[in-house]
């Protein structure tokens, strides 16, 4: 990461309220890897024990594995000079003849689906209907596990070279199986279901019922949006990459995350959250870190969370970063550093009420600039971050607790997936 040559934006700029970490900064450091004594970064041969780096290559993805081309894999025994007959491997491991006459195989779907998060039966039986009524064939069913969130079935299904893969479970299943997709090529549907569905909302698709959007995956159409990428650093030196498609955090955001009741989430949903940020308001305290955009100088600051957004809305009509945007390639950080509970209330104020219902209306986008920056809140966007801190901090992706980290650097994929829209959908404001 280097320095711009051109001076940063102005809520880029360093406040009063910067404090550096200890060490100081050295007066001629570019970057983070400038700076004796932080955590180790990202430019060395280490590789991430997870990640898309093992993701198929989309030529590879797209053949149709289960399709028996070679006449001797199915009649070995055949005499000289037959050309043998292609056939077709169902789900279930049986083999039928292909029309001689038309030997394209038929398209096909694979459903990745939470069984806690779904009605199973109700949903196989759906996708298994509209793949006949579109004269797809048979579809493919995967169901996530405790050790396996989705992301190694979705890689099996694109080996299997489906056309199309659609998800069912909570933000945490979308994750995993969008970071299985990304650079892939193959069509992702969003199938409502879960507590937060944040990807659905952020794409303004259909919520409720999951038919229309299983339906949409045969007449629908596709749209490529972005997927961040977050490399993180362990205390102990481990390295690990992981992708998310709405929002990342390291600070509060993951410790709320980590309070809140499982068992109240299951009953209420969503506001279940709202229980772990009071629980966690209660003992925060505020930590130093390092960072710096792609093209922006190095800072220090003592905060409370730091949030990285590939879009910006929250349940509940809450435009945590209004300016996020999925499709134009660019991470959007939110810098959270109040001071006291007074910068708490700035940080509501301009979250819930600036944010979210004056900058709906001209009349309100005026006052909000009238008003000036609120100090306990920082907006900046960039093609990236890199941010380090000690002792480690607790880190989230898509509310996924994912232990703590010293160091983080996140980026964008511009257009790294291909989502299902239903016809006529209404994408102006990706």
């Amino acid at each position: 990461m280097t320095a711009a040559s051109s001076p940063p934006p102005e809520d880029a700029a360093a406040t009063p309220d910067d404090a550096p970490l200890d060490p100081k900064i050295p007066h001629d450091a570019e970057s983070l890897d400038d700076v004796d004594g932080l955590p180790k970064g990202f430019d060395d041969d280490s590789e991430p024990v997870d990640g898309p780096d093992d993701k198929p290559d989309p030529e590879e993805a797209a053949k149709p594995d289960d399709v028996i081309r070679e006449p001797e894999d199915v009649a070995p025994d055949k005499k000289d000079g037959e050309t043998g007959e292609a056939r077709q491997v169902t789900p279930d491991g049986e083999t039928t003849s292909m029309d001689a006459d038309d030997p394209t195989p038929k398209k096909r779907a694979a459903l990745v689906y939470n069984p806690i998060k779904v009605d199973k039966d109700r949903l196989r039986d759906q996708v298994t209907r509209l793949s006949a009524e579109a004269d797809w064939a048979e579809p493919l069913f995967f169901e996530t596990t405790v050790d396996d969130l989705g992301d190694d079935v979705t890689r099996q299904a694109l080996k299997e070279g489906v056309d199309a893969v659609m998800v069912a479970g909570g933000d945490g299943t979308v994750r995993a199986v969008s970071e299985a997709m990304s650079g892939t090529g193959v069509a992702l549907t969003i199938v409502p279901s879960g507590t937060g569905n944040l990807l659905a909302r952020n794409l303004g698709l259909p919520l409720g019922d999951s038919e229309p959007m299983v339906a949409a995956t045969f007449t629908g159409t596709t749209h490529p949006v972005d997927i961040g990428f977050a490399d993180i650093r362990r205390a102990d030196g481990s390295r690990e990459r992981h992708a998310f498609v709405v929002m990342a955090g390291i600070g509060l955001d993951a410790a709320m995350i980590a309070n809140t009741n499982s068992q109240l989430k299951k009953t209420v949903g969503w506001v279940a959250y709202v229980d772990g940020a009071a629980r966690s308001l209660a003992t925060a305290k505020p930590f130093r870190v390092m960072y710096q955009m792609e093209h922006g100088r190095l800072h220090a600051a003592k905060v409370q969370s730091v949030l990285f957004a590939n879009c910006g809305a929250l349940p509940a009509g809450i435009a945590l970063i209004p300016e996020a945007s999925i499709v134009d390639g660019l991470l959007d950080v939110a810098v959270i550093q109040p001071s006291g509970w007074f910068g708490w209330l700035g940080v509501w104020r301009k979250v819930w009420w600036d944010n979210s219902v004056l900058r709906r209306f001209r009349a309100g986008r005026r006052v909000l600039e009238r008003r000036g920056r609120n100090s306990s809140v920082r907006f900046l966007q960039d093609e990236a971050i890199e941010l380090a801190t000690s002792p480690a901090q607790p880190i989230e992706l898509d509310g996924d607790e994912l232990g703590e980290a010293v160091r983080i650097r996140c980026t964008i994929e511009q257009g790294g997936l291909s989502i299902v829209v239903p016809e006529g959908h209404d994408t102006s404001n990706f």
